[in-house]
């Protein structure tokens, strides 16, 4: 079964060493979280397949790291200074303070009081002081998405790269939204980290592009372990549509908590690059119009090289790595009952996405022989550099064993006496249990086979 609730999957989180509550010794901050050991690699592990599909399997996709502190014109032009706001009431009762769309029969949900202030504006952008001098005008934003660097930086990539319209533009980075109500363990927080591709398409030719990346996004979570029967289309209506979009189609998956969004993908027309060329900097491309001069008369050809500038359109597929942990941890959670009346916690994680890829286990932790082996056999696993494999030296095989159930890792390999006597180890399989005896010299094709992506 999936998780039946956030106190399961935070729980497991905490004693695994998946995700911790930032600043813990000292109370910790709302809406702010720290990965562990684990965490940090099941984070990493669904960025690079994400860069993966979107960068190396394609051919009209480049990569850009954009900078966090963001100029004040970039964010002004781009709306956010004007519409990236929530609305926010206080209760004078208990002074909680919460998003208005958060209150349901104007009674404030933490102490049911009705006297609450009334709705006003809320600017979720940090901002932040650059330079020694402290003035209205030295103040920069952390950005609050990833993805106005990249309209920013649409020229400079189109001159050193010499695309040509469609193609698009991918970054992985950190976001920052000055939340007033984060919920939900680390679905809605303070400081996010988001997986947004912005691909530019000819006019007319959006709505097309805008069907085939739902489609090759629902292809993305299914190999990811996220089931399509968990996620609904969401067509998000024309009055709780973005400023900047024509079109929105929103994947809904059932988080422990309810039915929210996982990912969106948006149609946001010409609206970014348009509204940055109006600061006079100018984002137009050139058509590929390539008319025959012998069959086209002079006035043609002077009509289509009018013709031939536009400002491309944008899809957005743009997902937030935190809500992306969340989904692939909560689909591959299970609680399974065994034969014997016992019960095992068991994270089915597909196996390129699992933090610990193998872990070797000595039978006896103090047999120098059997140690010897296990650790040459772990440096020949390491050095086929397909993530983290560990040398689980505990002495307790069963422990072991429900210890790395709970960690999703996909394969333990126990070294033995027979080891030494004839070269096998022990191979378990952590969704069904099953071991198996294999010569320890096909060990590395195996595991080279088992966790690819």
């Amino acid at each position: 079964m999936t998780a039946t609730s956030m106190e399961q999957l935070t729980s497991l989180c905490k004693r695994r060493g998946f995700v911790y509550q930032s600043g813990e010794i000292y109370g910790g901050v709302q809406g702010i979280y720290d990965y562990g050991p684990l965490g940090v690699e099941l984070k990493n592990n669904i960025k690079s397949a994400w860069w993966r599909a979107m960068v190396y399997q394609r051919d009209d996709v480049e990569g850009i790291d954009g900078s966090i502190l963001t100029h004040r014109k970039v964010l002004h032009y781009s709306g956010h200074e004007e519409t990236f706001i929530d609305p926010l009431v206080d209760c004078r009762k208990c002074k909680k303070r919460m998003r208005a769309d958060y209150v349901e029969n104007d009674e404030c949900p933490h102490c049911g009081s009705k006297d609450l202030t009334e709705p006003r504006p809320f600017n979720m952008m940090f901002k932040t002081s650059v330079g020694p001098v402290q003035d209205q005008d030295s103040f920069a934003y952390l950005r609050p998405e990833t993805a106005q660097h990249i309209f920013t930086n649409f020229k400079n990539v189109v001159d050193s790269t010499a695309r040509t319209i469609p193609f698009g533009i991918a970054q992985i980075g950190k976001a920052f939204r000055n939340e007033i109500t984060p919920r939900n363990f680390i679905f809605r927080v303070r400081e996010l980290e988001q997986m947004e591709l912005e691909f530019f398409v000819k006019p007319g030719t959006d709505e097309e592009w805008h069907k085939q990346w739902i489609e090759t996004r629902l292809d993305w979570w299914e190999k990811q372990g996220v089931s399509r029967d968990r996620i609904t289309l969401y067509d998000v209506p024309k009055n709780e549509l973005a400023h900047y979009s024509k079109s929105t189609i929103d994947l809904m998956y059932e988080f422990p908590h309810g039915v929210e969004e996982l990912e969106g993908i948006a149609n946001r027309t010409d609206f970014d690059l348009g509204s940055h060329t109006k600061s006079q900097v100018d984002l137009n491309i050139q058509a590929c119009v390539q008319p025959n001069p012998d069959t086209t008369s002079r006035l043609a050809l002077q009509d289509l090289t009018a013709k031939s500038w536009f400002v491309p359109y944008v899809i957005e597929p743009a997902a937030g790595v935190d809500r992306a942990v969340l989904a692939v941890m909560n689909e591959a959670f299970e609680i399974e009952q065994l034969e014997n009346g016992f019960e095992r916690t068991v994270l089915r994680l597909p196996a390129h996405l699992a933090p610990i890829k193998v872990a070797v286990i000595p039978l006896k932790k103090n047999h120098p022989e059997i140690v010897e082996f296990t650790k040459r056999l772990v440096g020949e696993l390491k050095a086929l550099a397909l993530g983290r494999v560990m040398f689980e030296n505990t002495g307790n095989i069963g422990k072991s064993y429900r210890k790395h159930d709970e960690a999703g890792t996909p394969l333990c390999i126990t070294v033995d006496f027979e080891t030494l006597a004839d070269g096998t180890v022990t191979l378990r399989n952590r969704d069904t249990m099953r071991q198996v005896r294999i010569q320890s010299q096909e060990l590395a094709d195996y595991v080279l086979d088992y966790v690819k992506d």
